[in-house]
């Protein structure tokens, strides 16, 4: 059974900066596709960033400069650094893990509970 479970989220001030856990079990983090999701009441959940197996990484375009994904495959745990931080990036993050063809389908079987980002001024 995959279980996701993410960690690091919190308070920080516009400007600043998070680094988002995502520590995989049941589920080798090298071995397909892994994402960082966000969604904010009443707006449609956004992939935010994502990861394939061979390390391409693809980025939101509101995120992207900002944002970098990474995984540490001897942890079997991916990572979004979160830099330059706006006020529109306060969204409950989440993660998610599925085969590499789910970084093009967007449709990933599994998901972590979330962590929550607030930017304030």
């Amino acid at each position: 059974q995959v279980q996701l479970v993410e960690s690091g989220g919190g308070s920080v001030q516009t400007g600043g900066s998070l680094t988002l856990s995502c520590a995989a079990s049941g589920y080798t983090a090298s071995s397909g596709c892994m994402g960082w999701f966000r969604q904010t009441p009443g707006r449609e959940r956004e992939l935010v960033a994502r990861i394939w197996s061979g390390g391409t990484t693809l980025y939101a375009a509101s995120v992207k400069g900002r944002f970098i994904i990474s995984r540490d495959n001897a942890k079997n745990t991916m990572f979004l650094q979160m830099n330059s931080l706006k006020l529109e990036d306060t969204a409950m993050y989440y993660c998610a893990a599925g085969p590499d063809w789910t970084c093009t389908s967007k449709d990933f079987p599994d998901w972590g509970q979330g962590t929550q980002v607030t930017v304030s001024s």
